[in-house]
């Protein structure tokens, strides 16, 4: 059994206004926990404070703008010490290759990656002085399955997110000499604003507040990867294992006629 959500906790958490952080946010507000609420919706944080405002403060902010961030650190700071940083903000946007849009892929990477480096930046001296105190701290850090597998038109997405579980798997050897553990979320599809977008079959998909259970059970037990569903995670790293060859013919099936869907002018 893991440090981690057995007792009262401060968390911040990132992309709490809607998805998979709505979801964080509710069950982690009904465990008893403190929360520092970020998004970059203010109703929504307010609708969530509401809930508990004794325990939980909102923090407006987009993790993409530097500035948003510094401008949360009266916040953070105000919350004492922090035990866990939840960054779970995200996007998803999707490339038609035949209308190749490098802004695409940027706002993927900007987003999911560097969102979320701008994020440890900030929260990173809170955690430090956590353990200089000689409690546990932790980063988790929100990311996804989909990157295990070439698919259609994730270009943008799955780069984000490979690198987005590259940086945390990096990040745990470093930090692991000053006891700040390294948590990697990797969920399937979860019925989320973002997979409500989706015009295309979502295999084994499950729901945010599952998706929240899935979260908080693996903390708990100290699971350094969390991935769900296993159906799916599991299909997945199977299919990653093949020959090359045989990835690629089957990735390249599932590939749209976007020729036809959408004719160069």
């Amino acid at each position: 059994m893991s440090q981690f959500l057995q007792t009262p906790s401060s968390i911040w958490l990132t992309g709490a206004t809607s998805g998979i952080g709505e979801a964080l946010a509710r069950r982690l507000i009904k465990d008893g926990h403190s929360l520092v609420l970020t998004g970059r919706r203010q109703p929504a944080l307010d609708e969530l404070v509401a809930l508990a405002p004794e325990r939980l403060k909102s923090a407006r902010a987009d993790t993409t703008q530097t500035s948003d961030l510094e401008q949360i650190e009266p916040v953070l700071a105000a919350a004492g010490p922090v035990d866990l940083a939840i960054l779970n903000a995200g996007t998803c946007e999707y490339l038609d290759v035949n209308q190749f849009d490098a802004g695409l892929v940027g706002r993927n990477i900007e987003t999911n990656v560097m969102g979320t480096v701008r994020s440890v930046e900030r929260i990173l001296p809170h955690l430090r002085r956590t353990r200089a105190s000689g409690r546990p701290a932790a980063l988790v850090i929100v990311g996804s399955s989909a990157w295990w597998f070439p698919f259609t038109r994730a270009e943008g997405y799955g780069a984000s997110k490979a690198a987005l579980a590259y940086f945390a798997q990096s990040l745990r050897a470093d930090l692991a000499r000053e006891g700040i553990e390294v948590f990697l979320v990797s969920p399937g599809f979860v019925r989320t604003p973002l997979t409500d977008r989706n015009d295309f079959p979502m295999p084994f998909l499950i729901e945010a507040d599952d998706a929240a259970e899935r979260i908080v059970d693996g903390l708990r037990k100290g699971r350094h990867s969390i991935e769900f569903p296993k159906r799916f995670t599991w299909t997945l790293r199977l299919l990653g294992n093949l020959p090359q060859g045989l990835i690629d013919r089957m990735a390249a099936k599932m590939a749209r006629n976007t020729t036809q869907e959408n004719p160069s002018p």
